[in-house]
């Protein structure tokens, strides 16, 4: 296994937890608007026709030649804050998805947003 170098070539790919449970396909990236690392992924995840885009943080993910290993459970990843699968993460609710991770917040300093979907 190796980092993720450029995390947007595995949109796709199965996204799997430590345990090698498959959380679901790699959606998107959102990226820290601050530093330009990647700093979230989404995760579509539900069943069939009620699919949803589940957030998880790209620290500590790897990949491996047939899918991405992200550093948290997949029972956390699908309880996480999540957008519909044609919806737009929200500034309002971006401290509600570091949240869930136990993460800190703290907007741009001039108050921008802390993610951008590329």
């Amino acid at each position: 296994m190796f980092e993720a170098a450029n995390i947007r070539d595995w949109i796709g790919s199965n996204v799997v937890d430590p345990d090698g449970d498959t959380i679901g396909q790699l959606e998107s990236v959102y990226f820290d608007t601050a530093t330009d690392a990647p700093a979230f992924a989404t995760v579509r995840t539900g069943i069939i026709g009620r699919h949803k885009l589940s957030f998880v943080p790209l620290a500590g993910a790897t990949v491996t030649p047939k899918h991405l290993n992200v550093a948290h459970g997949k029972r956390l990843v699908k309880d996480a804050p999540s957008i519909p699968t044609d919806g737009e993460l929200e500034a309002a609710d971006e401290p509600a998805v570091y949240a869930h991770y136990g993460l800190g917040y703290a907007v741009g300093a001039n108050g921008e947003r802390r993610l951008g979907r590329r």
